[in-house]
């Protein structure tokens, strides 16, 4: 068992419900409900719309997990479960569930990082992460560079963004650009049809001054705007692709100038990207090229593994099983600012006695 675990992840840290089940490092099931169409209208996620979407969601997505990889719920070795960073009303919905599970099965349970999820999340795709590895990580909500030597254990912030996410900037681009939520497959789309060059925005946090880790993408976003208000004030026409593709293009040429920086700083020569915006063809493209020329090796997940789902945290629950790392006390709660320094949520080594006189019974039928 400790070689190969079954475990089972659960994610609700924003709007999609994920389910996934992992055995070692082969993804078994990979299921997903998505509220992306209810959040839409608003422009944005909205944090109870969430919340009350992952409740109605909950149980099919598990029943669909358990039936896609061909397992019982009885066999799981154990029940993984984000336990943040997120929406606090998002993520309580998933430890409720993960609990009310691993209590009726019998099974341990392990609150695991969100983070530090997503850096797992590539042993499914290219097998066991180097020690050390650098980590890009951008999404909606994070861009982060992460330093991994232990991924059940040790991960240590080396930058972050000081404003907006990267693609946080990519939806509100998108808005002003009529191109509506979410942002980012939109004008990663546009970007393909347009040039990159044709308007020079600005490079955040670039200068020889500047934190060499950290990102900036708020007076990009600030600039890009105002860019287009200036056009449309006067009266001509936005050429929308070349805008995409020219703010696409100061994102990731930001995000991959510093990646590729820390990993020679550092003298790691892996880099994994994840997050959301690692989907994006053109931050692919360049960073393999950087990667290239700097002779770091690049790890990227397929595009569906780097948005938010269950298999990566099914994937860091197995590697918690197989590294016989403590389990989490049933008093296990929701932290929506839970620091990456935290991959995991360990208990004291008393809470689970007592699942075993439950698990005799077996309350999941």
């Amino acid at each position: 068992m400790a070689d190969e675990p079954l475990v089972l992840g659960i994610e609700t840290s924003c709007d999609e419900t994920g389910v996934g089940i992992v055995r070692g490092h082969t993804l078994l099931a990979d299921a997903i409900a998505s509220s992306v169409d209810e959040h839409a209208r608003f422009g944005g996620v909205v944090p109870e719309v969430a919340s009350r979407a992952h409740l109605e969601a909950m149980v099919p997505t598990i029943d669909r997990a358990l039936k896609e990889a061909g397992v019982s719920a009885k066999d799981l070795d154990g029940i993984a479960v984000t336990a943040g960073p997120g929406l606090a009303g998002a993520l309580l919905v998933g430890v409720s569930a993960a609990k009310a599970y691993a209590y009726a099965l019998g099974k341990p349970l392990y609150g695991v990082n969100h983070l530090a999820s997503h850096i797992c999340v590539d042993q499914l795709e290219h097998g066991a992460l180097p020690e050390p590895t650098m980590a890009l990580l951008v999404s909606g909500g994070h861009s982060s560079l992460l330093l991994s030597t232990d991924i059940t254990s040790d991960v240590r912030p080396m930058g972050a963004t000081i404003d907006d996410a990267a693609g946080e900037a990519f939806d509100k681009i998108a808005r002003v650009l009529n191109l509506g939520f979410p942002g980012g497959p939109v004008i990663d789309r546009y970007a393909k049809e347009g040039d990159p060059k044709a308007i020079a925005f600005p490079r955040g946090l670039t200068g020889p001054r500047d934190a060499a880790y950290d990102f900036s993408f708020s007076g990009l976003k600030t600039a890009v705007a105002r860019w287009i208000e200036a056009k449309r004030a006067a009266g001509e026409e936005v050429p929308v692709r070349d805008v995409a593709a020219s703010f696409q293009e100061a994102v990731v040429d930001v995000l991959t100038r510093k990646a590729v920086r820390a990993c020679k700083d550092q003298g790691v020569d892996h880099l994994m990207i994840g997050g959301g915006v690692a989907a994006n063809s053109r931050l692919r493209v360049l960073a393999q090229e950087r990667c290239e020329a700097a002779g770091i090796r690049l790890r990227v997940p397929r595009p569906k593994l780097c948005t938010d789902n269950g298999a990566m945290v099914a994937a860091l629950g197995a590697e918690m099983v197989a590294r016989n790392r403590a389990a989490s006390d049933w008093d296990l709660s929701a932290d929506s600012s839970l620091p990456v320094t935290e991959t995991h949520v360990p208990g004291h080594g008393h809470s689970h006695d007592h699942v075993h006189e439950v698990s005799k019974e077996n309350l999941y039928s």
